[in-house]
C-alpha cells in the first residue's frame, strides 16, 4: 500500500508546485461617480526608473484605441489632457526578464483622484509580453468604464 501511495503523492506534489506558478490574474474597476466616456486625451506619466518603455507602449495603445496621448515627467496638476495615466510594473527573471504585473491608474487631471483602475499578472508559465499585458489592462479599464462595473 506505501509502496503505491508514494508515486501518487509524488505525482500530486509536483503537479501542486507547477500550478503555483501558472498564476493569471487580470482585473479592472472604476471607481464609483466617475466616468470616463468624455475622456478623449491622455497624458502618461513617466517613471523616472523606466528603463523599459512601459509609457510609451501605454501611449502608442492609447493612440491605436483612437485617443489622444501623450507622455512625459510627472508634475503638478492641472495637467493639460482630459485624465492622466500613472503606472506601475514590476519585473521578474526567469531564464529571461519579464513584466510579471502591470497596474495602471486613470486620474483626474486636476485632483490626480483615481478614477478607474486596471492590474494583470501573469506569472513564468503564462507570461505575456509586455505590449500584451498593457493592451489587457487598458482593455479591461475601457470595458470597466462601459459597463459601470469591475471586471474580473
Amino acid at each position: 500500500m506505501t509502496k503505491r501511495l508514494v508515486p501518487i503523492l509524488a505525482v500530486l506534489g509536483i503537479l501542486w508546485f507547477i500550478s503555483g506558478c501558472a498564476i493569471n490574474k487580470a482585473t479592472a474597476s472604476l471607481t464609483p461617480g466617475s466616468s470616463l466616456s468624455g475622456v478623449k486625451s491622455f497624458y502618461v506619466v513617466k517613471l523616472p526608473e523606466d528603463k523599459n518603455g512601459v509609457d510609451e507602449l501605454i501611449r502608442k495603445r492609447l493612440v491605436t484605441m483612437g485617443y489622444s496621448a501623450t507622455v512625459g515627467p510627472e508634475k503638478s496638476p492641472p495637467y493639460n489632457a482630459d485624465a492622466v495615466v500613472t503606472y506601475v510594473d514590476k519585473w521578474m527573471w526567469d531564464m529571461t526578464m519579464y513584466m510579471i504585473e502591470l497596474t495602471v491608474t486613470v486620474r483626474n487631471p486636476s485632483s490626480s483622484f483615481p478614477m478607474a483602475t486596471g492590474n494583470s499578472m501573469h506569472t513564468s508559465l503564462s507570461r505575456k509580453s509586455p505590449e500584451e499585458m498593457v493592451e489587457e489592462v487598458l482593455t479591461n479599464i475601457f470595458k470597466a468604464s462601459k459597463e459601470g462595473k469591475s471586471v474580473q
